[in-house]
């Protein structure tokens, strides 16, 4: 590992550390009118984002990427209706001349947390969670599953910081074997490569949430996301 990749890593434990830390007292100082839960919550969401994008600045950086090439945002993508939904399955006709005539008007506004360009080209997107289990996961799932008809060839990835998706991705082997849910959903989603990153050791418990009984954020998964993310960057180059 490099001296640069080193100290950024540790830059984002000290990161992680330093807000997992002090969440809770944040949220218990916090006068507005947000509910405790929800600023908790928001703020490990941003949290994962954060070290997201990093990651992502990290890969490109460590291939030696020209910065100005790369971009990060979470816009919206316009998702075309079905056409072929309108000329089959709408049987009333004057419905279906009224939508065939106002076609642009029919789309679907989509996008994930990290969308990644290189040259203005959509290559990945990454959607960041907290924690995961399978009734998100299936909203993950179709999420790609819309954006790669329109962006077919970009890479699809989960990054949570905990795993409530049951098996083992929450043990962090170096083989991960997932678990009989998860992957039954993927199966059913044969367009959509999804990676699935995992940060912190041990499966999440609701009663035992990190900004109380805290839990470290594993080096080497941050190393390992930095070099999963490398190789599909590494096309663009």
């Amino acid at each position: 590992m490099s001296s640069r990749l080193k100290k950024r890593i540790k830059q984002l434990i000290n990161d992680y550390d330093t807000v997992v830390k002090v969440i809770d007292k944040d949220a218990k100082d916090d006068t507005s009118e947000r509910a405790y839960g929800g600023i908790i919550r928001a703020t490990k969401g941003k949290l994962q984002e954060h070290i997201t994008e990093e990651i992502i600045k990290i890969a490109w950086e460590e291939l030696g990427g020209d910065e100005d090439r790369l971009s990060i945002d979470s816009k919206k993508h316009k998702i075309p209706i079905n056409i072929s939904y309108v000329k089959s399955k709408i049987k009333d006709s004057d419905v279906k001349k009224y939508i065939l005539d106002n076609i642009d008007d029919y789309y679907y506004g989509l996008s994930v947390d990290k969308q990644v360009y290189i040259d203005g080209k959509f290559v990945l997107g990454i959607e960041c969670k907290a924690y995961t289990e399978n009734a998100m996961l299936k909203r993950i799932l179709v999420d790609f599953y819309l954006l790669k008809t329109k962006f077919p060839n970009i890479s699809s990835y989960l990054f949570q910081l905990e795993s409530q998706l049951g098996g083992d991705y929450s043990q962090l082997k170096d083989k991960t074997f997932g678990s009989h849910s998860t992957h039954t959903l993927l199966s059913y989603f044969e367009n959509v490569e999804l990676k699935i990153m995992t940060f912190i050791k041990g499966e999440r418990k609701v009663d035992k949430p990190i900004h109380k009984y805290f839990k470290p954020i594993e080096e080497k998964q941050l190393i390992f996301a930095v070099n999963l993310v490398k190789k599909d960057l590494e096309n663009y180059l």
